[in-house]
């Protein structure tokens, strides 16, 4: 593995083109660091950094073939993870549309009296804001909260660790209760809505 350290960006990304692991692996020591720092500054949100650059490396590896073997690495890369916060900047932009709608949903809520229509209705839009959760979070959460798995269970079954498990979870609810506000959140928690 200490050649690999020796070797310029240029060899490394020609050698990645190949299915180097190595080579994959040396690139993502070199990089990860300053790549992190960038997204951290850029989003404000050292967890939502770590999972920019887990995709970035992730598609990287997947993408490997993609990647022009004489370019400059570290300028693709930097584009990268500039383009995924923009990714995300724009997710947000949409989480906070669903924020305002449920607010409008919530400053309406004295209108409605059957209890029925309201329940259909409450159940909606949790499952509305289930499916809005990012892809791998969203398959984490349904696992774990419909299918009432244990973490290692699904960690077992995705390939995953304990802790990423967990951490989806967690963020989930966290999301959840942020989009659904706390009524509606305690009543999903009560009612063991899955």
């Amino acid at each position: 593995m200490g050649v690999y350290r020796s070797y310029s960006d240029s060899e490394l990304a020609y050698l990645l083109t190949q299915g180097d692991e190595l080579a994959f692996t040396e690139i993502y020591n070199r990089f990860y660091g300053l790549l992190f720092i960038h997204a951290s500054r850029r989003l404000n949100d050292e967890e939502e950094a770590k999972d920019v650059l887990h995709q970035l490396f992730e598609s990287l590896w997947v993408k490997r073939m993609q990647v022009a073997p004489d370019g400059n690495l570290s300028a693709y890369l930097y584009t990268a993870v500039r383009n995924r916060v923009l990714d995300v900047f724009a997710h947000q932009k949409v989480e906070n549309r669903y924020v305002d709608s449920l607010q409008d949903y919530i400053d309406q809520d004295h209108v409605l009296t059957d209890y029925m229509v309201r329940e259909k209705q409450m159940a909606r839009l949790i499952e509305r804001e289930i499916d809005a959760l990012p892809p791998k979070m969203r398959e984490i959460f349904i696992l774990s909260r419909k299918e009432n798995k244990s973490h290692k269970e699904i960690a077992l079954e995705l390939g995953l660790s304990e802790l990423t498990v967990k951490t989806q979870v967690k963020k989930a609810l966290r999301i959840l209760k942020s989009r659904l506000g706390l009524v509606i959140y305690v009543a999903f928690l009560f009612k063991n809505y899955h």
